[in-house]
């Protein structure tokens, strides 16, 4: 990024009006005690603002003032930031974009067209009224060439719209932003091609007689991969869960038994997710995992979604290891 300098020619002093003054400490307030220098870019923005367009020198100092921050480290923000305008602008400041989708649809032509009505470059025209710079992307890129004007967007400009325009807000007269052309939003030159006609099915009588509203059957992979608690599901939809999924359910147990569920996220691979989970079939204990059999993890598989992951972090091992730790059983 270029070096940015502050204007050589600076006011004496700047302060916020009651009106701004009000607004500021509203905003610095939205902050927790001791990061109120968060509020830092609203209140140069606004300071900017009231300035008529650029953040003159005073302004960055009393911005530093009403936050308790070192001028240099607001210097530092308004520096950095390009919409922070540090020379003065005309009251309509045109920013071109001269970026590739607006440079290929004749954005250099439009800089001409800012030469030639209000003179070079981050210079402001004798009557005040207008400044301009060349700028990188804005993002309307389909509606090129394009110019942001104050806050708003011009977009599928010619030369001659551009002149008109800078004509007009030279004498304060209210041009309509957006297309040039009338264009519908980002729609294709023309008009829109497709979807012309009224949208299908406004009627919802006729909807409901020329089509069957039963909801469709759930798939049965998506239906296979739910957990199950047999306490809280419906026991036919139970029983579908387990006639989808592979393999035979291991024994389960309501709660846990006296004493509490062992940790089971001390097996690797078993985080808190995959505890919940694996507490939803009724697996509380260690031992439980012990003890099964090569159908039973098929069926735990199929409802964890993580096929094959029992046998490759040998759970079962594992879990009778801790069984015997917490037993008191010396490790095999």
């Amino acid at each position: 990024m270029s070096v940015r300098r502050l204007a050589e020619v600076q006011p004496e002093g700047f302060a916020f009006s009651a009106e701004n003054l009000a607004w500021a400490r509203e905003q610095i307030a939205k902050y927790p005690q001791g990061r109120q220098q968060s509020a830092v870019i609203p209140l140069l923005w606004r300071a900017q603002k009231q300035s008529g367009g650029w953040l003159p020198e005073p302004a960055i100092r009393h911005v530093g003032d009403l936050l308790g921050m070192a001028y240099i480290r607001v210097l530092e923000v308004a520096t950095f930031y390009t919409m922070f305008n540090l020379e003065p602008v005309g009251r309509h400041y045109v920013q071109l974009c001269g970026t590739t989708p607006c440079w290929l649809r004749g954005a250099d032509d439009l800089k001409t067209v800012c030469r030639k009505v209000i003179g070079p470059e981050k210079t402001v025209s004798a009557d005040g009224a207008l400044s301009w710079i060349e700028v990188e992307c804005l993002g309307a890129c389909v509606n090129a060439p394009m110019a942001q004007i104050n806050e708003d967007f011009y977009e599928d400009l010619t030369p001659a719209r551009l002149e008109t325009i800078l004509e007009k807000m030279r004498r304060d007269v209210e041009v309509p932003p957006g297309s040039q052309t009338g264009r519908q939003t980002s729609a294709p030159e023309g008009g829109p091609i497709t979807l012309k006609g009224e949208p299908p099915y406004t009627d919802a009588p006729a909807r409901s007689a020329a089509h069957d509203d039963k909801p469709l059957p759930e798939p049965i992979g998506k239906l296979a991969s739910r957990t199950v608690d047999p306490g809280r599901e419906p026991a036919g939809r139970a029983a579908a869960v387990e006639t989808a999924a592979e393999g035979v359910r291991p024994a389960g147990l309501a709660t846990a038994r006296e004493g509490g569920a062992d940790d089971l996220k001390k097996i690797s691979g078993v985080g808190p997710k995959i505890e919940g989970i694996l507490h939803s079939l009724g697996i509380f204990h260690f031992d439980q995992i012990a003890q099964w059999a090569p159908e039973n993890v098929d069926w735990v598989d199929a409802h964890l979604r993580f096929k094959g992951r029992i046998g490759r972090e040998d759970w079962i091992e594992q879990a009778r290891t801790l069984a015997g730790q917490k037993n008191g059983k010396p490790e095999a």
